[in-house]
């Protein structure tokens, strides 16, 4: 863990939920990375997957995995895969980049960070009024709560002088 900046212990505290946070992000980041490039060769390669998942059922045709790959296939429409996955990859490399950034304390990532969660924000309330799915509420107020400890580290560091570069 990076050294915090100086302060008391309730400040400590802060920053260690603060880097927490940031880790949880850069954990996201890497799971829509993953999940962007699947989604990225099952759109281009489509059939492949398709004739690697029916031989896995002429194998054992009670597979759990291959079998839910199966259904998932065929209802998905090559243009919305690749979509999908051009979303998940710049989604997570953008915010990897970011993890990175307040990770390594560099000046330019407080602001870059609240910005761009603004727009994940602003993305996800949209969203919301579309689906009214709770898991973006849990996803809207996670980022809210997120973009407030970046603000407050952000604060503390200029305070103390411990901003990087």
């Amino acid at each position: 863990m990076p050294n915090p900046p100086a302060g008391s212990q309730k400040e400590k505290g802060i920053y260690e939920v603060f880097y927490i946070s940031v880790l949880l992000k850069g954990l996201n980041a890497a799971v829509e990375i993953v999940l962007g490039g699947l989604l990225f060769f099952t759109a281009r390669h489509g059939d492949v997957l398709v004739t690697l998942v029916r031989n896995e059922l002429i194998d054992d045709p009670n597979d759990f995995l291959a079998r839910h790959a199966e259904s998932l296939v065929h209802y998905l429409d090559p243009q919305v895969q690749l979509f999908a996955a051009l979303y998940l990859l710049s989604h997570g490399i953008v915010k990897g980049v970011l993890v990175w950034g307040l990770l390594k304390n560099k000046t330019w990532s407080y602001p870059a960070a609240l910005a761009v969660f603004s727009l994940f924000i602003l993305y996800q309330i949209v969203k919301w009024f579309q689906h009214h799915s709770l898991i973006l509420v849990f996803l809207t107020v996670f980022d809210a709560v997120v973009m407030w400890l970046i603000w407050h580290e952000y604060r503390m560091r200029v305070r103390t002088g411990t901003l990087g570069v």
